[in-house]
């Protein structure tokens, strides 16, 4: 309630810089619509409200009702989608101790601004996997929904679900006078009985979607970063509970074992991967699993381990063993057909860097169709919301974004967006 009431407060800081009409008509130079389709050039679209109503070649001329938005110098793209994201913090030297020095309300009124940045920089849907003040991520998505805040729509997960001592157990560092017995309330489960209460708790928070953290992690004040920590019984009590009441369901694992377990049971996404083996991919490849790498957040936290005292002592040596690995796993997977799905875990380095991703995607092999995709269709797909987003068609909710030169031939161009659209609103125009 409070983090709902500080977010509408917040909304006083930020003018929704919308040059909305009811109907826009677009002339895009280049057309990469996101399904993967060769591009197509000097195309015109159509908008209504904040539906897509025609995508029509050459440039026509607007009606009557119709604002021209003049693209014709630019590439055109959906809406770009990260599917791992913390809109509630960013982690700095300064994070490990705030969660004594911060109240709720001081992380809505941040969230605001990483919320813009990350819209800013073309994201106009992300997912957020685990929120570092209880209950903020749900009122800073509705707030966003109302119009009382600029950022991407948002599918979010509230507290990441993990084991006593696990990952996201949120007493972790803590002296025995703080740490307690989190249970299921707090996110927290031990036996199958508390994953049925965890997910439905969940639910009633009004969740979209469930992160469970299946293995150690690597910023977590905790010993080990890969070590499994879900049995086999409360992962598939998890995925049984998540069926009921139609949840997708997200990993984060960097140890083989915790991953192949959670991906016998069902779950639709492993994060990270950082030592997937052969086995993992092949189980992934028969389940259909898709895989979200966070190369970003690799490079980050590898960057960061070598700076004194920038991560706790217990944090440093899981940052610098683990952080260089994403990439050569993402290599691994992408070359074995391993669905990719766009995510970045922003948050852990600075919100509205997303972008960096795409370069290490096509550095690790990636072709620049592809990296798109997966921040396009793939994401969608994932999301279950391909019928709504993901690319430029008609029917299809209006997220646009456009770049100056093609990303085609320069992947880079996607840390620079000039243009964007959300939803049939113009948020960016240079």
């Amino acid at each position: 309630m409070r983090a709902t009431i500080v977010l509408a407060a917040a909304a006083v800081l930020f003018t929704i810089s919308s040059a909305h009409a009811d109907n826009y008509l677009i002339h895009a130079g280049q057309l990469i619509d996101g399904t993967g389709a060769k591009p197509k050039q000097q195309v015109s679209i159509r908008i209504e409200g904040n539906r897509i109503t025609a995508v029509e070649s050459g440039y026509v001329s607007p009606t009557d009702d119709e604002q021209l938005l003049d693209l014709k110098a630019k590439t055109v793209l959906p809406g770009l989608m990260d599917m791992h994201t913390h809109l509630s913090g960013e982690i700095t030297p300064a994070y490990y101790r705030e969660k004594f020095t911060l109240n709720p309300p001081d992380y809505a009124f941040r969230s605001v601004g990483y919320a813009k940045d990350t819209l800013l920089a073309g994201f106009t849907t992300v997912r957020d996997l685990g929120e570092f003040s209880p209950g903020l991520t749900t009122s800073l998505r509705d707030a966003i929904s109302k119009g009382w805040v600029v950022g991407p729509r948002v599918y979010t997960a509230g507290k990441s679900i993990a084991t006593t001592g696990g990952h996201a157990d949120p007493t972790n560092g803590f002296n025995q006078v703080w740490q307690g017995d989190p249970g299921p309330k707090q996110g927290v489960i031990n036996s199958p009985e508390d994953a049925y209460k965890a997910i439905r708790q969940h639910y009633k928070d009004g969740v979209d979607v469930i992160k469970l953290t299946v293995t150690g992690g690597v910023l977590s004040l905790a010993k080990s970063g890969e070590n499994p920590q879900f049995t086999d019984d409360e992962l598939e009590a998890i995925m049984a509970a998540a069926k009921d009441y139609n949840f997708v369901v997200a990993v984060h694992a960097h140890g083989a074992e915790g991953m192949k377990r959670a991906i016998r049971a069902g779950v639709d996404s492993v994060e990270h991967g950082t030592y997937m083996d052969n086995e993992a991919i092949k189980l992934m490849r028969k389940h259909g699993t898709w895989y979200v790498p966070t190369i970003t957040a690799g490079k980050w936290v590898a960057e960061k381990a070598a700076v004194d005292g920038y991560y706790p002592a217990i944090v440093q040596p899981k940052a610098a063993a683990v952080g260089p690995q994403i990439q050569q796993t993402f290599e691994k997977a992408y070359k074995k057909g391993v669905k990719i799905a766009f995510g970045t875990d922003a948050g852990v380095f600075p919100h509205g860097l997303n972008g960096r991703e795409f370069g290490y995607m096509v550095e690790a092999g990636m072709t620049p169709m592809d990296a798109i995709e997966s921040a396009t269709m793939n994401a969608a797909k994932l999301l279950r919301i391909d019928d709504e987003l993901g690319s430029i068609e008609v029917g299809k909710l209006a997220d646009l974004i456009a770049v100056d030169e093609d990303p085609l031939e320069q992947i880079k161009q996607l840390e620079q967006v000039t243009f964007v659209m959300k939803d049939g609103h113009v948020y960016k125009l240079n």
